[in-house]
């Protein structure tokens, strides 16, 4: 599976092309192309970070908002259900470690050393 495969999987339905986010994944450092890494915390994080870039563009975007259409769901609604889901990515882009260093688990540090 390729990081734009697991981007797609992650904003399912978004009205994005492979382009538009071939270019979201580039500005996140990572390569459309290139395989995706699931035991990374590094390219999960680059991954959640680019969809939390994809969702915050169609926030920004009132137009699109607009233009898209609702079986089920007023466009207050989806606006409610997109803040709700920029803010779980947000959460856990906080929570995931920022490296791959297995030494660097450790939620603890050392305040004082004597």
């Amino acid at each position: 599976m390729t990081n734009l495969e697991r981007l797609q999987i992650e904003i399912q339905q978004s009205g994005f092309t492979d382009v538009e986010l071939s270019v979201f994944l580039e500005e996140s450092s990572l390569s459309p192309s290139e395989d995706y890494n699931p035991s990374s915390n590094e390219n999960k994080k680059a991954i959640y970070q680019t969809a939390l870039s994809c969702l915050e563009a169609i926030a920004n975007n009132p137009q699109l908002m607009a233009n898209r259409k609702f079986d089920d769901q007023s466009v207050d609604d989806f606006a409610d259900s997109l803040q709700n889901r920029i803010d779980q990515l947000e959460r856990k882009i906080r929570q995931l470690p920022s490296s791959d260093d297995v030494g660097a688990k450790s939620n603890t540090f050392m305040l004082f050393n004597r």
